[in-house]
């Protein structure tokens, strides 16, 4: 659910220290956007370069999925080579088909320290929001008894407190459902949290952290934890239930699902079992101490085996039945499989809470999940009657789920032999000009200070080639890609497997770019005054002229210390501010630095202290502007000297609007 944003959060950080250097170019790190769900955007299991693992598997023989010895070896071979190239110190895969497991292994240890081995039975992974599948199915449950309705508001089902009103138009069900509510994104100080004694109920945290509207909803589908969170009290409040006993009897219990939980820790007799989370740091595994999604726990909290999920896949490909229980009605599990809602109707889209993914042609569904130190991903393909699940320990885990899922689709759902694509128009450079520009995720903050995570975002930005007559497109994946029109204003990339489109102004520029494995990540075009290049500018411009008065000021001390009394005064709170303004981004960025791994948990007052320095900033500028007023008026400087001081006041004055386009002005937390 976090790993991507703590790794923004590291970023931002690293340029707020860069900003206070006193290089005036501030160049714009690479980064890999393209995300899971959690994170909003760690590379997506169909975005950027093959792994090596994934080009040998592509290479391999194609075995029928039953011949389960074949199927072994080659997820082994995956998985050794992953263990050993990517540092993962724990994992597990188990593989379905038509509703019996072909394969359940586990790799490496549950607890390094206790030499205790990944048992796929018992071992209990933290799957992050793959929880919300089992947060979907019972809102469906709840559908199919009457006593929710998919298009119902959900101010109608909230009995302690209302999303407030905007925009004409309730928030519904499906709206939560499909990640189209049209909230913004927050999860600095409250996401995740390590001390057990601070996590809250559902209904006070979610009060407590209620995210903006920012959009009508039904408008664009941009992942939301705070929706599904909100489905889950909608569970809770409707059914009676609090929400962890709704689960365990109504699905987990039904399920046979013994090595299950969203208690956090587990309880008593499962809490043997939990995998421990690690990071590998100075060559060596660290463990780490157990993440409380809290008062979030129906978006992410659940710690399952990989045996027990076989048994939750199993069910919603038998439409709602394992064994001789039932869980859903064949009518409403296959509502709840079907695309309800697309960004753009020409790529995959969201089903009910599953989200659609296509793999050589074949549509399968499932849904990621992360949290901070696990990784995982669980697909269905409804029409082969197929699923798989896998779950990483370790930074590893995120490229590790992604080569494996597109090795186990690439091998066993081969790529059929497709039409040569039709040539590109002759036009297609004038044509192509409505799709150039700069794109960003829709999931960001837009009213919190964590919209100052932008800054460190540079980004997707679309040209054309004429030569070529392709899309060229950075920043949707570690290195750029090219990406050709195969019709009906679809683009493939050209090494790779993303397509992509554009949509939402047929007359002039498009608005929004679709991302093929991304529908629950709406884009949209980057306003002119929130391009991060454009404040680069502005505080490198900014950084030169305060970092020349302080030089100057040095090498002119001798004569400064001659000036009268007035304008002394003044000289020196000009220097005052060109000081202020470094020290703030240096205080600001390390402190972010230094907290960036606990900055979901709780906001330091270190921090809240930090932030204060912004403030005092405007009020230097402030003073400062009442000073050039009087200096013009009076004339006690020299023109060339009055000028000099312009410059500087408005290079105040522009750090002062960088502060406030960016929420770094009071204290603006969720």
């Amino acid at each position: 659910m976090a790993a991507e944003q703590r790794r923004r959060t590291i970023r931002c950080a690293v340029s707020m220290a860069l900003l206070a250097a006193a290089s005036a170019l501030l160049p714009a790190a690479a980064r890999t956007q393209a995300p899971t769900e959690a994170s909003s955007k760690t590379a997506g299991p169909r975005g950027g370069q093959p792994t090596p693992v994934t080009a040998i598997a592509s290479t391999m023989s194609t075995p029928a999925l039953d011949d389960t010895a074949a199927l072994g070896d080659f997820i082994d071979g995956i998985m050794k080579a992953h263990i050993e190239q990517l540092h993962i110190p724990g994992a597990v895969v188990a593989v379905i088909k038509n509703g019996r497991v072909l394969y359940a292994k586990g790799y490496g240890h549950q607890d390094i320290a206790r030499n205790i081995p990944i048992d796929p039975a018992t071992s209990l992974f933290r799957i992050g929001s793959t929880s919300k599948l089992f947060t979907w199915t019972a809102v469906m449950q709840l559908v199919e008894q009457g006593k929710l309705d998919l298009d119902g508001d959900v101010n109608s089902y909230l009995k302690t407190f209302k999303i407030p009103d905007k925009y004409g138009k309730p928030i519904r069900i499906r709206d939560l459902m499909t990640h189209s509510a049209g909230w913004e994104d927050g999860a600095l100080g409250y996401l995740i949290i390590e001390d057990s004694s601070k996590v809250e109920p559902i209904a006070t945290t979610l009060q407590k952290h209620m995210p903006a509207r920012v959009r009508p909803p039904g408008q664009l589908s941009s992942y939301s934890n705070y929706g599904a969170a909100l489905a889950g009290l909608i569970v809770e409040q409707v059914s009676g239930v609090p929400f962890n006993e709704y689960i365990r009897r109504n699905i987990l219990e039904p399920l046979d699902m013994k090595y299950a939980t969203f208690d956090e820790p587990p309880p008593p007799d499962l809490r043997p079992y939990s995998v421990t989370g690690y990071a590998y740091e100075n060559g060596v595994y660290v463990p780490k101490p157990f993440e409380f999604v809290g008062g979030f726990r129906p978006a992410g909290s659940g710690s399952m085996s990989a045996i027990s999920m076989t048994h939750f896949m199993i069910a919603h490909l038998q439409d709602g039945q394992y064994g001789s229980a039932r869980i859903l009605k064949p009518e409403t599990a296959e509502l709840m499989h079907k695309r309800a809602f697309a960004n753009d109707p020409r790529l995959p889209g969201m089903a009910l809470g599953f989200y659609e993914q296509e793999f050589n042609g074949t549509r399968v569904i499932g849904h990621a999940g992360d949290t901070q130190h696990m990784h995982t991903e669980m697909y269905i393909v409804p029409e082969a009657q197929v699923g798989i699940f896998a779950s990483y320990v370790g930074d590893g885990g995120g490229p590790a789920r992604e080569g494996l899922m597109r090795a186990f689709f690439d091998r066993y759902f081969p790529a059929k032999v497709a039409a040569a694509p039709p040539a590109a128009p002759a036009d297609f450079s004038t044509m192509a000009q409505k799709y150039v520009g700069d794109y960003r995720f829709a999931r960001h903050s837009s009213t919190k200070l964590e919209k100052a995570l932008l800054i460190a975002e540079p980004p997707i930005k679309v040209s054309v080639l004429d030569k070529d007559k392709r899309l060229l497109v950075t920043g949707l994946g570690e290195k750029p890609a090219q990406f050709a029109p195969v019709g009906n204003g679809v683009f493939e990339q050209v090494e790779g497997h993303r397509r992509i489109t554009f949509y939402g102004d047929s007359t002039g520029a498009a608005r929004h770019m679709a991302i093929e494995d991304l529908p629950f990540m709406g884009t949209e075009r980057v306003p002119f005054m929130e391009r991060p290049a454009l404040w680069y500018i502005v505080l490198g411009l900014s950084t030169l002229i305060f970092l020349a008065a302080l030089l100057t000021a040095f090498y002119r001390r001798k004569v400064n210390r001659e000036l009268p009394v007035e304008q002394k005064r003044v000289h020196r709170l000009g220097l005052l501010t060109a000081a202020w303004y470094f020290l703030t981004f240096i205080v600001i960025g390390v402190v972010l630095a230094v907290n960036a791994g606990t900055l979901f948990s709780s906001i330091p007052g270190s921090l809240k202290a930090a932030l204060v320095m912004p403030i005092v900033f405007v009020v230097l500028t402030l003073l400062l502007i009442a000073a050039l007023v009087q200096s013009w008026r009076n004339g006690f400087w020299s023109t060339g000297r009055r000028v000099r001081f312009t410059i500087l006041v408005l290079a105040a004055v522009a750090v002062c609007l960088f502060f406030n386009q960016w929420n770094l002005l009071g204290w603006r937390f969720g």
